[in-house]
């Protein structure tokens, strides 16, 4: 149901590095490359997200409980976006780790403050 994800940005090169390595662990690169906004995925396939400077001339802003959670291949995959979030500048909301029912993730943020976090489902042992 989900096309695409769209978090406004302060610093659209800045985040566009964060992004290309987010972007790169999980497998895609950028699908559009415009003046004002960027956009990471596949055409055709999985919902992907953009960044983009705010249409109507004011500052972006982050959604207090608005949240892109991003679906990771497994726990190693999400350790790694973890740190890569880290290394590209961005915050810690939580640290990877089981959450209970089998639901593994990790929270961090974007250099404007936008919330993300990668997941997973793992069995229970």
């Amino acid at each position: 149901m989900i096309g695409y994800v769209t978090l406004g940005t302060n610093d659209l090169p800045g985040n566009a590095k964060f992004y290309d390595a987010i972007a790169k662990e999980m497998g895609v690169g950028r699908m559009m490359d415009e003046d004002t906004f960027i956009a990471w995925g596949e055409m055709g396939s999985a919902p992907g997200v953009a960044i983009t400077k705010p249409f109507d001339g004011n500052a972006p802003s982050v959604g207090n409980g608005t949240m892109v959670a991003l679906q990771a291949s497994g726990p190693e995959q999400i350790d790694r976006l973890h740190a890569i979030a880290l290394e590209q500048g961005g915050t810690c909301e939580g640290k990877p780790g089981d959450r209970g029912g089998g639901f593994y993730a990790a929270y961090f943020r974007d250099l404007d403050g936008n919330k993300l976090n990668a997941f997973c489902m793992v069995a229970a042992e």
